[in-house]
């Protein structure tokens, strides 16, 4: 493999560079029966766990994601008990993951599959795909670890190591480069140990081809093997267009507290974060004669009204920078679309997404306060 593999990424790989991948497929795994991860959903991967953990794990660490799925597993242990459960409850489980249709797709497809396949997920990769959620990748993870067909599973840390073996110049968010990269992995794929080589994979990226500058070049198994290793240029690939700069939104968020109870909305069924609990906000920075204002509107006479510490939280295309207020309201009055819960309801049943978790980590202590009618400091 020399310079002339840029043009691998354009077309199917070579015959000649077919060959030469297989023969790192052995190296490969023998470097991950030394190294690979422990996690739970590998010590029992069967096809429910696998697919559970493989949607928490998209567009998150798995560090984040262990806690949530002991969690899940425990409350809903099988696709029955999924398809089942009360939306709130899914929610409650899910808060602080985060891309809160991954969850409702969960749902979905084990409706579906108690549904159609009798509460087993159906084994082959092509009906694995009709499922809500499951793409090329999940679909892949799911047949090849948990019923060892031989599909590839080309995540993002196994899609940088293979951009690397074949020093692949081109953009990997083009389609045309994705498949070819996917057709390389196919070529390298050992039928006997699909499930163990697409999770060799997954590990050898994530914790030896990293992204970036500094991919440990001199801990690869198949360095050697490597076009980007041998043409100096790893720390270069994979090559990736830029992203488009996040869009900024100003929002104040106002924290209610009275008699150790908080005030929370619920947001629209459809949109950004669909249908979960939030503190009341409004766009803009408001000033505190502005929310004096506001509270004034919905017949709330403060107590004390405290401006907290700035926040700011990133989803995928925008961000938002908040500036918060810390209201005492002696009396929990209506307010028009609200509810005011109790702190252990919101601990137990109300989901609120993590983009507020700058105002939620402080919330029991300031319910505490106002529970017992102690001045906020």
């Amino acid at each position: 493999m020399d310079d002339t593999v840029a043009a691998t990424c354009s077309g199917m790989p070579e015959a000649e560079q077919i060959e030469g991948l297989r023969r790192l497929a052995e190296p490969i795994l023998a470097w991950y029966e030394q190294n690979a991860r422990i996690l739970p959903w590998r010590e029992q991967p069967d096809p429910y766990r696998v697919w559970i953990s493989e949607i928490m794990l998209q567009q998150t660490r798995i560090e984040a994601v262990l806690p949530y799925f002991y969690r899940f597993v425990e409350v809903l242990p099988d696709i029955p008990a999924l398809a089942k459960a009360e939306e709130a409850t899914l929610l409650k489980l899910w808060e602080g993951l985060g891309y809160y249709n991954r969850v409702r797709n969960l749902q979905k497809a084990a409706r579906i599959i108690v549904e159609r396949h009798g509460g087993r997920l159906p084994s082959s990769y092509q009906h694995l795909l009709k499922l809500p959620g499951i793409g090329e990748y999940t679909a892949g993870a799911i047949a090849s670890i948990a019923y060892h067909i031989p599909v590839p599973a080309v995540d993002g840390n196994a899609l940088r190591v293979l951009a690397r073996l074949l020093a692949c110049r081109a953009d990997i968010a083009q389609p045309q480069a994705r498949k070819t990269l996917r057709a390389a992995a196919q070529a390298m794929l050992p039928r006997e140990r699909a499930g163990d080589f697409n999770q060799a994979m997954m590990d050898l990226g994530s914790l030896v081809c990293l992204p970036g500058p500094a991919p440990r070049c001199d801990l690869c198994p198949v360095r050697t093997g490597c076009a980007a290793y041998r043409q100096g240029v790893a720390d270069k690939l994979p090559v990736k267009s830029p992203q488009k700069p996040r869009a900024m939104q100003q929002k104040t968020v106002l924290v209610l507290a009275s008699q150790g109870k908080t005030l929370l909305r619920r947001r629209p069924a459809e949109g950004l974060l669909a249908g979960l609990w939030e503190f009341p906000n409004l766009d803009g920075w408001l000033t505190e004669k502005e929310v004096a204002a506001l509270l004034d509107e919905w017949g709330i006479c403060p107590a004390s009204v405290r401006r907290l510490a700035d926040a700011r939280h990133i989803f995928t295309h925008m961000e938002w920078h908040m500036h918060g207020y810390l209201v005492y309201a002696a009396d929990a009055l209506p307010v028009p679309n609200c509810v005011w819960v109790d702190g252990e309801a919101v601990r137990r049943e109300y989901a609120l997404p993590s983009a507020y978790s700058a105002f939620t980590r402080h919330l029991p202590r300031w319910l505490a306060e106002t529970k017992n009618n102690l001045e906020i400091h």
